[in-house]
């Protein structure tokens, strides 16, 4: 396959489609958390919605954090989404009562997942796995053989966690953490059944999957996955090879507008001339595997292919980002670099490749995507004309090789954006501008600036008063020892947030005095400007959907899937309020599915 036949295959009709995180979702025979048989249920209410399109975050098994960012393995699926009742074991009244018993706990009745579920669900497959009769079938060692290349290595990896109470790899012992040959082929002779239930697990969760994208198939529905672009650092495949991985570095992003510090994610960077010396076998066998469940594969963070943000391992987790750099390190060399990589990819797989394009983006990454037909993400609160009229582009202005969206699942919801971050400078950022070799001092120029009623969440609303780049100076510096040229800086923050909110009131074609609170009309608008942009793809997140329904009652900011730079149990974890027999019968159903037709999008 070549960039020219990514092109043909999808970019010749218009498409809207939805991201479901699996984890969100739930019908009425869930145990808290959806499974496969569930995502079949989402696969019809995206088609009941007129959409054709369903995407996913990553599948992969989650660590500790639970973040489907960082997981143990680039290949294993997470057990948690295996469906119990779809599994092949005899009708033992026994297992019949405890998985009754599971859909009774409290874990059904919470607001966001709680994953201790995933105990309870490991302890029933277990017991499911002893009684089962096919351990040996043809089809689970077909699996296996197919899989070799991640699957033995996952399996013992996973059972060696597990025999050192979920400690990380390299907290074991010296020979278990490198490998020792011989330790290892007694480990897995005494372990043999531990590590028969890890290969189990994955042959289940797979035959699974495969069965949601044949469902998909025959509802038309195309599945978007998503190919993290790194892995944890205590995971499957740094252990198994050290040597594709930088492990003196960890990965993350640069200072930007939104991340005062930038960002640590902590996993390490990859050592791409190891892996371009085994002729990329690693990266063409992840998209082997992906092609068994998706249509389309959405590439993260695809700037990283080009240069990634490396920050020394041991430098203190406060700094965030700010001490990082580029990697490779010389510019010239990020064009030739990613687009390699993307042109193998492109070469190895059926699928049609997606890239998450955003933050500061290297020319080299624009030109290489736009060349080789691979749509980046248009997020339309980012899509302005950021140096000359500092306002928002029109519909017909967005790339046509883009998927079109109002947020993404590191952002807040559109509702929440509106309320609280529309119009406003991140606070954090502000801060650290002011003492950044000026010490301008925040707390005396902060009255002067900003309406302490309108900023919260960290975000600073400028005051109205503050409507000319000489009264934003005099504010920062009433004395004048700053002039204006030294502060270009806060002009070009002022410039792009100031008013904000009128100007996109005004670009929606909304009638009547802008409103702080979001509300359907206004959800409405915006969302048809997303779908009327001239993007092939039009993507939004089940949450914005449903805050049009108004269906997510209170506070807006809390009804997010993930806030970077941060680990809670409230990240990954967030639940639609309603199951999803009930949603298929909700009007907001017919509402989407109108909208979607009026757009032209099939």
């Amino acid at each position: 396959m070549t960039g020219e036949s990514n092109k043909v295959n999808f970019l010749a009709q218009k498409r809207a489609g939805v991201l479901i995180p699996l984890f969100s979702i739930y019908s009425k025979n869930t145990y808290g958390c959806a499974d496969f048989n569930d995502l079949k249920l989402a696969v019809d209410w995206v088609k009941e919605t007129g959409n054709s399109i369903l995407q996913l975050l990553p599948m992969n098994e989650m660590g500790s954090t639970c973040c489907p960012y960082d997981a143990l393995s680039s290949f294993a699926l997470d057990p948690l989404y295996i469906s119990l009742l779809d599994l092949p074991f005899p009708k033992d009244k026994s297992i019949k009562r405890q998985i009754l018993n599971l859909k009774n706990n409290s874990f059904s009745s919470a607001k966001f997942v709680d994953y201790a579920l995933k105990d309870e669900k490991l302890r029933l497959l277990r017991e499911i796995f002893l009684i089962d009769s096919a351990l040996e079938s043809k089809e689970w060692l077909i699996f296996k053989d197919t899989n070799s290349y991640w699957l033995n290595d996952f399996v013992l990896y996973k059972t060696l966690k597990n025999n050192n109470q979920g400690a990380a790899w390299y907290d074991w012992s010296e020979k278990f953490k490198h490998r020792d040959k011989q330790t290892l082929d007694k480990f897995r002779e005494e372990h043999s059944n531990e590590i028969n239930f890890e290969s189990w697990l994955q042959w289940q969760a797979y035959e699974q999957f495969k069965e949601v994208k044949d469902h998909a198939f025959r509802q038309r529905i195309l599945i978007k996955g998503d190919l993290p672009i790194l892995v944890s650092r205590d995971s499957s495949d740094v252990w198994s090879r050290p040597d594709y991985f930088k492990l003196e570095f960890a990965a993350g992003a640069p200072p930007d507008l939104y991340c005062a510090k930038g960002q640590r994610w902590g996993m390490p960077t990859y050592n791409w001339k190891q892996i371009v010396d085994d002729k990329y076998k690693y990266l063409k066998e992840k998209l082997k595997l992906a092609e068994n469940f998706y249509d389309i594969l959405r590439i993260d963070h695809v700037v990283g292919l080009f240069r990634i943000w490396s920050i020394p391992y041991n430098d203190p987790l406060e700094n965030q980002g700010l001490n990082g750099f580029f990697d490779p390190a010389y510019e010239p060399d990020w064009g030739a670099h990613g687009r390699k990589i993307l042109e193998v990819m492109l070469n190895s797989t059926k699928m049609f490749l997606c890239a998450e394009d955003l933050g500061v983006i290297p020319r080299a990454c624009i030109d290489t995507l736009k060349e080789l037909g691979i749509p980046g993400n248009d997020v339309s609160r980012w899509v302005k004309d950021w140096n000359v009229l500092h306002d928002f582009l029109e519909a017909k202005d967005y790339r046509q090789i883009s998927v079109s969206m109002l947020s993404t699942h590191d952002t807040t919801n559109w509702a929440a954006w509106w309320e609280n971050e529309a119009g406003t400078v991140d606070e954090a950022l502000f801060v650290r501008k002011c003492s950044d070799q000026r010490g301008i001092g925040f707390d005396k120029v902060k009255d002067n600036l900003f309406n302490p009623l309108l900023s919260k969440h960290g975000r600073l609303r400028w005051k109205e008063e503050i409507n000319s780049i000489d009264k934003l100076v005099k504010g920062l510096s009433p004395t004048g020892a700053f002039p204006q040229e030294h502060l270009r800086d806060f002009i070009d923050l002022w410039e792009n947030s100031f008013r904000e909110k009128n100007k996109l009131w005004k670009h929606l074609g909304l009638s009547g005095a802008m409103r702080e609170k979001c509300d359907s009309q206004i959800m409405q608008a915006v969302l048809k400007f997303s779908l009327d942009t001239n993007s092939v793809f039009c993507i939004n997140t089940i949450f914005d959907w449903l805050y049009l329904a108004g269906l997510l009652e209170g506070d807006s900011y809390q009804y997010r899937i993930n806030t970077p730079g941060t680990v809670t149990n409230i990240n990954w974890s967030l639940k639609i309020p309603l199951p999803l027999e009930d949603l298929l019968k909700h009007k907001i159903t017919s509402e989407i599915r109108e909208m979607v037709k009026a757009s032209g999008r099939v």
